[in-house]
């Protein structure tokens, strides 16, 4: 169910088969547009075009301060070593994700806000004017930092979804907390635009949130299904591809519960690698789509190859 709210009240609250990848597709009404470059990547899911848009990539140390928490220096080195990755940099990706239902261009979160998702869109042949609905996952600055651009809407013609307990805790804080000072200037202005969403609410038909809370308090990811074709999009549920899907019990700097983030990766990661359905994850490897599978005690994400090629 969603909940439509004018501002005031907004202020007031505190298996699945292999999808193809296609060069070609019009993304918008009447548009030729090719989504097959080094920023937008576009695949078919039933009726549905699914592409993912990389804003940005950038290297971090500390690899193991951030995704090890828990781990002991050799476990998290040996892990590393395991999967050809250094255990003191993580490479970084952002990706939002467009999804065509034939009837509406939907948004999975607006990235930086460093111009990176207007580059990935017009690759894929789509202006910020032609997006329908923005969905925002949570409402850390990665994904809202795209909301505005110049202080002007950057999707103007959009309606907006999120989480209700996602908003009410972020417009709740005090002037000084750095996301709520951003939410109150990116997203509380289009307040009156906003559609709050709980779990098992639609967005749209065959788009609905499933409560995945821990990195936020009402962090959401979504399940896509068309003509019987399925996809999660885990959003930050797993911020790194290795370390997180090994031991999901490793504790992630950025989640905020760290006991419900665990909780909701096994909880998710093993429904996908039960039912073999595919899943686009915002800050794994470009393109960011993959498979997930059982290992020892933990996962394996399998990156898209050419298993998804039309």
């Amino acid at each position: 169910m969603t909940m439509k709210l004018t501002r005031r009240a907004a202020l007031g609250t505190a298996a699945a088969l292999p999808f193809a990848s296609i060069a070609t597709q019009s993304l918008a009404a009447g548009a030729e547009t090719k989504a097959n470059s080094t920023v937008a990547r576009s695949f078919q899911l039933g009726d549905f075009t699914v592409t993912t848009l990389l804003d940005g990539s950038l290297p971090r140390d500390g690899a193991q301060e951030i995704f090890g928490g828990g781990a002991s220096d050799e476990e998290f080195a040996k892990v590393s070593a395991d999967n050809f990755i250094s255990p003191d940099i993580a490479q970084f990706f952002f990706t939002p994700t467009l999804v065509n239902t034939g009837s509406e261009l939907i948004l999975f979160d607006t990235g930086l806000g460093q111009g990176g998702i207007q580059k990935a869109l017009a690759d894929a042949g789509v202006g910020p004017e032609a997006i329908n609905v923005v969905v925002l996952t949570h409402m850390h600055p990665d994904h809202i930092g795209g909301m505005t651009t110049n202080d002007a809407a950057t999707f103007p013609n959009a309606r907006y979804v999120t989480a209700a307990a996602e908003y009410d805790f972020w417009s709740a804080q005090e002037a000084g907390n750095r996301v709520g000072d951003l939410v109150a200037a990116k997203v509380t202005p289009m307040a009156e635009k906003m559609s709050f969403i709980e779990d098992g609410g639609e967005v749209a038909s065959g788009v609905t949130a499933m409560a995945a809370f821990g990195h936020t308090p009402g962090h959401m990811v979504y399940h896509l299904e068309s003509n019987g074709q399925r996809l999660i999009l885990t959003a930050d549920l797993a911020n790194h591809y290795v370390w997180s899907f090994a031991h999901p019990e490793w504790e992630v700097r950025f989640d905020m519960d760290k006991a419900a983030a665990t909780a909701s990766r096994r909880n998710v990661l093993g429904m996908l690698a039960a039912d073999k359905v595919p899943m686009i994850g915002y800050h794994m490897p470009f393109p960011a789509a993959g498979y997930v599978e059982p290992r020892g005690e933990g996962f394996r994400f399998i990156p898209v190859s050419y298993q998804m090629m039309g």
